[in-house]
């Protein structure tokens, strides 16, 4: 049996061919641990520290200011509860939106349960923060603005430059999470203006279990994981040498291939199945920023229909999401679509579908005769 086509790049993405072939030694020959003093530490060793480069040079910073992590939960963490400890004698306020990840709002929760106080901004409807939101709700103990590069539901970019910009001018440290738009939009820190940032190996042709957390130069965090001082002290434990290798290899192929290409040519497959459901279906809407949105992400509501029972009609001809993709199967309306004020009859009929390196047109194409026969079922 044929398998599914696969549109739901923002949940995770298969490995690139580069990926699979430099990981390949170190399932193999190369199994030395990289902290041993012996020969068969030194590749291992050597491959981490190349690793390091390529994410470095991917995010344009120094080499020194890249920390591997277990992926993009694992930095999240890392960066706002160390930094909320690290500045806790100057403030306990930190700013969050309402449509993070739950691998950030999931910290925040936990840092209020510590006496730090927790401000969730609003956005708009088509999910993005208004500045004068975040100017109205910075105070005198803010420490950490924390906001998502791209929301991985409907693909939605913040102004982080311009946030950081309010956040640099009053001393407030500022963090985002880029686990979604690596690789798809610019991610310089420079660029954004940020001091943390953070990226997942698997939303980026890489392997599950492995991130990377970008801390500008002279930011001194706490260590997050005590132990034999791996990572410059601040992560202990052997380094997973095979899915860093992983993670660099997969930053240098990004790189090499160019952003503008990649996202023209994702959008032009997002743009080319949107334009085939928006003519085909009756009461549908997209859903983020009409301008503002991931190259690659469409999100879609069918009015009054169930996401499920939609995704249960493509069988296995097409894999999509109903909701965020991180949660269970069954459907429930989101804290995005709700953040949105999405109508309820509009967000159980959601779909995300997300475009990948490896999405044809041929495949949007059949994808797009799946959605039609589903849609037929229901209407």
């Amino acid at each position: 049996m044929a398998r599914p086509i696969y549109l739901d790049y923002n949940a995770t993405t298969p490995h690139a061919p580069e990926v699979i072939a430099a990981m390949r030694p170190f399932l193999e020959a190369e199994f030395g641990n990289p902290s041993s003093s012996h020969w068969y530490g030194i590749a291992p060793r050597r491959a981490v520290e190349t690793a390091r480069e390529q994410v470095a040079a991917f995010l344009n910073c120094r080499r020194d200011e890249i920390l591997f992590t277990s992926g993009g939960t694992e930095s999240n963490n890392h960066a706002i509860k160390c930094a909320a400890r690290l500045l806790r004698d100057r403030g306990r306020h930190i700013l969050t939106s309402r449509v993070e990840h739950p691998a950030v709002l999931g910290v925040c929760r936990f840092l209020e349960a510590d006496g730090y106080d927790v401000t969730y901004l609003p956005v708009d409807a088509a999910g993005r923060i208004d500045l004068g939101e975040i100017e109205r709700a910075i105070r005198p103990d803010t420490i950490l603005i924390t906001i998502m590069h791209a929301n991985n539901e409907v693909g939605t970019i913040q102004p982080i430059r311009e946030i950081a910009r309010l956040a640099n001018q009053r001393g407030i440290l500022m963090h985002t999470d880029a686990a979604q738009s690596a690789g798809k939009i610019n991610t310089e820190p420079d660029d954004l203006g940020v001091s943390l940032l953070s990226i997942a190996g698997h939303k980026l042709y890489a392997p599950k279990g492995v991130g990377a957390l970008y801390i500008r130069d002279g930011l001194l965090l706490e260590p997050f994981c005590h132990g034999a001082g791996q990572e410059g002290g601040l992560r202990g434990g052997t380094e997973n040498v095979l899915e860093i290798v992983g993670l660099g290899k997969a930053c240098e192929v990004a790189e090499k291939e160019g952003l503008d290409a990649t996202a023209n040519r994702m959008r032009e497959l997002r743009d080319r199945l949107q334009a085939g459901i928006a003519a085909a279906a009756r009461n549908v809407k997209v859903n983020g920023h009409p301008e503002h949105r991931l190259p690659n992400t469409l999100s879609v509501s069918f009015y009054g229909l169930d996401a499920n029972r939609l995704l249960e009609a493509m069988g296995l001809e097409v894999a999509a999401s109903a909701g965020a993709a991180c949660h269970s199967d069954t459907v429930e309306i989101s804290h995005v679509l709700t953040a949105m004020g999405l109508d309820e009859p509009w967000a159980k009929g959601t779909l995300r579908f997300s475009t990948g390196r490896m999405t044809t047109a041929w495949e949007i194409d059949q994808a797009l005769k799946v959605v039609f026969t589903a849609l037929k079922t229901f209407q």
